[in-house]
């Protein structure tokens, strides 16, 4: 089993998600407080709104920078729901990336470690 990459570190814990283009702040806290969390070396999770989903994540680099990518599945208004999405270390510590419902809707994300 391959271990993760050592800048995988700097992802593991859990994330505000304080920022979404699709979604009002209000909307992202409705159910839980609106979070991304990395454990381990590919598990994980993201909540906001009505959505809650179990990661499956790959560490790598994107345009230099170290990412993580991932794919989800969980429910989104108790419906079943799954997709993707990626996040990097952005400016001030935040981590930005990009998040997709499969068939659905896509967002912009933005974090803050907790």
């Amino acid at each position: 089993m391959a271990k993760a990459p050592g800048f995988a570190r700097a992802f593991v814990g859990r994330w505000r998600i304080v920022e979404m283009d699709n979604w009002d702040t209000d909307f992202l806290d409705l159910v839980e407080e609106a979070h991304l969390s990395f454990r381990g070396k590919s598990d994980g999770e993201i909540a906001f709104g009505a959505l809650k989903g179990f990661l499956d994540v790959r560490y790598g680099t994107r345009d230099g920078s170290a990412c993580a990518e991932f794919s989800w599945e969980g429910h989104d208004e108790n419906d079943p729901a799954c997709g993707r999405g990626w996040v990097m270390i952005g400016t001030a510590g935040r981590l930005v990336g990009h998040f997709y419902i499969h068939n659905g809707d896509d967002s912009v994300v933005c974090e803050e470690r907790l």
